[in-house]
C-alpha cells in the first residue's frame, strides 16, 4: 500500500490526462532518464500522442512550482536539455514492452495498480459528492428555521466537497 501512495504522488494531471514524468519513471525503473527516452525513441511507433507527449514551457513551469526544484531546462549546471516527456497510463503500460528488465515488470505492475486504485477512488468520491449534494438540498428544505445550525452543516459539507476535488495542473 505504501508503494501505491508513493507512486500516486508522482502522477499529475496535464491536458486532461493522468501522467507520469519520464524522470520519475526512470527513477522507479532504476535507469537513467536518457536510457528510458532512448528506448522509447527506438520504439516511437508504440507511443502515439495519447500515450506520451512532451511538456510545453508553460506546463513545465507550472509543474515545477508544484514540486519545488531549482532545475530548469537548459540550465548550465546539470539541468535538463529539453522539456520532459510524460506518459499516460497506456504509455506506462507500453513501456513494459520496451524496457524488459525484471524491475520494469514489477514497477509496471505497481503503477498499473495505482492507476486502477485512483480510478476507483474517483468513482467512489463522485458518488460521495452526489450524496453530499442531496444532503445539502435536504437541509436547505428542512432547516430553514435554524439558520445558525444550518450554516455549520453547510460549512462542513463544503469542506467535504472540497476534499473530493483532485488538483489539476496545466490547461
Amino acid at each position: 500500500m505504501n508503494e501505491i501512495v508513493q507512486i500516486q504522488n508522482l502522477i499529475y494531471e496535464i491536458r486532461g490526462y493522468k501522467v507520469m514524468l519520464d524522470s520519475d519513471l526512470a527513477m522507479l525503473y532504476e535507469v537513467e532518464t536518457k536510457v528510458l527516452n532512448q528506448a522509447v525513441k527506438r520504439n516511437i511507433q508504440r507511443f502515439p500522442n495519447n500515450f506520451m507527449f512532451q511538456l510545453t514551457k508553460e506546463e513545465f513551469d507550472i509543474l515545477r512550482s508544484q514540486f519545488v526544484t531549482s532545475k530548469t531546462v537548459n540550465e548550465k549546471r546539470g539541468g535538463r536539455q529539453y522539456y520532459p516527456y510524460v506518459f499516460t497510463e497506456q504509455g506506462v503500460a507500453m513501456l513494459s514492452s520496451v524496457l524488459r528488465s525484471e524491475k520494469a515488470i514489477q514497477i509496471n505492475i505497481q503503477i498499473m495498480n495505482t492507476f486502477v486504485r485512483m480510478r476507483q477512488w474517483a468513482i467512489e468520491n463522485k458518488e460521495l459528492a452526489k450524496r453530499l449534494s442531496e444532503l445539502e438540498q435536504y437541509f436547505i428544505q428542512h432547516c430553514k428555521d435554524d439558520k445558525e445550525e444550518f450554516q455549520k452543516i453547510y460549512q462542513a459539507l463544503g469542506l467535504l466537497m472540497d476534499r473530493t476535488k483532485p488538483a489539476k495542473i496545466g490547461f
